[in-house]
């Protein structure tokens, strides 16, 4: 159960409303919103600069979408490991790259520069005081200046808003295995399949504790049946709702 309470949309303000069209929504889709609707001034500015951070992006989809997926294991926010976004689905991330991240750094599926670029995410969410000149120097033999600067405050979104959605424990729309297991991961024994629109993922129950050590590179071949499907957050953001 959340602990902090989901406003209905029917009782969000109306600039919440005409800026995220919660009727065309599901109630995972409509995120964080169903929170911050609390403080509709402050939700806001936080969809703007979301918002900002999406529309003008220059990092893949697909990059963005793995480092997330790694933050989230670390911040242990249950909603953030269980989706996937359609246009990284579409840029190539599959469930054998999500295994992928349980070791990335030893991933043959994952190049250079997102190694680097999910290295750097993992620090910002565990030793953000180790980044050193050594690992802006790694970032830029494969990111522009602005690319990085731009790494730096989309991770920065996903560490705080992920941490604050982990405390805040919403995963009522969430697999039974996201919403009790002490330690969760979004790579893990089985998996489930792609529909027409997007990925849609559940763990079930495989906890970064036993991890999926000797899956890493190979886990998409585990499936051995269909589990529960988590409602995928499509193309919205999660954190702020932006489309």
């Amino acid at each position: 159960m959340s602990r902090i309470s989901a406003l209905a949309p029917d009782q969000w303000d109306i600039r919440l409303v005409e800026a995220t069209r919660p009727d065309q929504a599901t109630p995972l889709e409509q995120g964080l919103t169903r929170y911050f609707a609390h403080c509709p001034d402050q939700a806001l500015g936080l969809m703007q600069f979301g918002g900002a951070l999406k529309r003008n992006r220059q990092l893949s989809e697909r990059l963005v979408e793995l480092v997330r997926l790694r933050i989230a294991f670390f911040n242990q926010c249950r909603s953030c490991m269980a989706i996937r976004y359609r246009d990284a689905v579409a840029d190539g991330v599959d469930e054998a790259a999500v295994c992928s991240l349980e070791r990335p750094q030893e991933a043959e599926n994952l190049s250079a520069a997102e190694k680097a670029a999910i290295r750097y995410g993992e620090l910002m969410a565990t030793d953000h005081l180790s980044i050193d000149d050594a690992v802006y120097a790694d970032l830029r033999q494969h990111f522009s200046e602005s690319e990085i600067v731009e790494l730096g405050m989309t991770c920065a979104f996903f560490v705080g808003f992920g941490r604050l959605a982990a405390t805040w424990h919403m995963v009522e729309e969430l697999p039974g295995a996201f919403q009790t297991a002490a330690t969760i991961a979004p790579w893990g024994q089985e998996k489930s399949r792609c529909d027409r629109r997007w990925k849609r993922t559940a763990d079930h129950g495989q906890s970064a504790r036993s991890g999926c050590a000797a899956m890493s590179l190979s886990c998409i071949s585990h499936i051995a049946r269909r589990i529960p499907r988590v409602p995928a957050a499509g193309h919205r953001c999660l954190y702020c709702n932006a489309i």
